[in-house]
């Protein structure tokens, strides 16, 4: 099984890239055991003007490749 969080930075600039990133990533470490570990599970991520900017899945292989958002 494998965890994978994708977030496209691209659009952003460096000072906003790292305060949007900080917080995606700080929601998702206080809300990860509230999650349904398993395969085929995974949702959009939205960063804070809510602009669907990536997503999160479980794959049931490491090397499986998550389906999208």
């Amino acid at each position: 099984m494998k965890f994978v969080l994708e977030v496209d930075l691209s659009d952003m600039t460096a000072g906003q890239a790292g305060r949007e990133l900080g917080r995606i990533l700080r929601y998702w470490a206080g809300g990860v055991q509230q999650l349904e570990l398993t395969p085929g599970q995974g949702s959009d991520i939205y960063d804070s003007a809510y602009r669907p900017v990536g997503h999160w899945a479980i794959t049931g292989n490491p090397g499986d490749e998550p389906a999208p958002g």
